[in-house]
């Protein structure tokens, strides 16, 4: 799915915003740090969150930042492994979206340093659906799992990174509120994609999912069926399918048709990308998606 990357680490800065207590143990113990903790995040959405959570008591590296690229096709420079063997805290997705870094870790251990990962804070397994920040239930998890690890490695915070936790809770309902609000208006219209990347969501707001063995052979890189590209074209050519979710950043021959084909039938599409795009939050992120999914879904046929 499309080309390989060499990330450079983008990001490294120490920036304040929101957050603060709840949910990460600790082998290291209960200290004040002399210098800025060290974190390195996976994906750009998790380390923004560290950044609101920490504020100027991190320093944050993100790996995938840059909305223009491929994530499922990542190689990492050696500036990455030397972010990690310095790191004191690593932020990452897990069940196999981003495989590459626990082979990292595991290059280059480090007896202090500590791993939150998603997918455990939720329980997910191998072969679930990836893309876990759109499940509305994700960010939340993780930011009580990095408060904790906060207040743990940095006591004399504390009380600060519990209001930061607050302020981004409080941030993070504008997004349960316009999923409730959509749920009311359209659970039950049947949609499709490219990609399951804004899965989780579309579950949220109550949307009924067409095309998911083509989703997964796509996610898992293997072509799909005849049978499944012919049934994918059908929904869209009868308007059975209403909207048309596609991956930006990614962009193959049988995503252009699907869009072409969507197109050509009047079927509104609606992009979704797999990380944070520059210059907004996370939560403002979601929310755009999903008003343009408002009003893809208001004027759809």
């Amino acid at each position: 799915m499309g080309m390989t990357v060499c990330a450079a680490l983008p990001s490294r800065s120490a920036v304040a915003a929101p957050a603060a207590p709840l949910t990460a143990s600790t082998d290291a113990g209960t200290h004040t740090p002399a210098a800025p903790l060290r974190v390195v995040a996976a994906e750009n959405f998790y380390g923004n969150l560290v950044r609101s959570l920490g504020g100027t008591h991190v320093r944050v590296d993100s790996i995938l930042s840059n909305p223009n690229q491929d994530p499922h096709s990542f190689e990492a420079s050696p500036a990455v492994a030397r972010a990690l063997s310095s790191a004191d805290l690593v932020v990452y997705n897990g069940i196999d979206y981003d495989p590459w870094m626990q082979k990292l870790l595991s290059a280059s251990p480090r007896a202090a340093r500590q791993s939150i990962v998603a997918a455990d804070l939720l329980g997910k397994q191998a072969g679930d659906n990836p893309h876990l920040w759109y499940d509305p239930a994700t960010m939340p998890a993780v930011a009580k799992a990095i408060t904790a690890y906060l207040q743990a490695h940095d006591a004399t915070h504390a009380a600060e990174y519990a209001q930061r936790l607050q302020q981004t809770l409080d941030a993070q309902q504008a997004i349960a509120t316009k999923v409730a609000a959509m749920r009311a208006k359209y659970a039950g219209i049947k949609v499709s994609a490219t990609e399951p990347v804004f899965g989780y969501m579309a579950q949220a707001v109550g949307l009924d999912m067409q095309d998911q063995h083509f989703q997964l052979a796509v996610m898992n890189e293997t072509e799909p069926a005849a049978s499944d590209v012919a049934r994918f074209e059908q929904g869209l050519k009868s308007k059975q399918t209403k909207v048309l979710l596609y991956n930006a950043q990614t962009s193959d021959q049988m995503s252009r048709r699907l869009l072409q084909v969507a197109k050509q039938a009047g079927v509104p599409v609606v992009p979704v990308t797999e990380t944070e795009p520059p210059g907004v939050s996370y939560v403002q992120w979601m929310l755009n998606q999903l008003n343009a999914l408002d009003n893809a879904l208001k004027h759809a046929p």
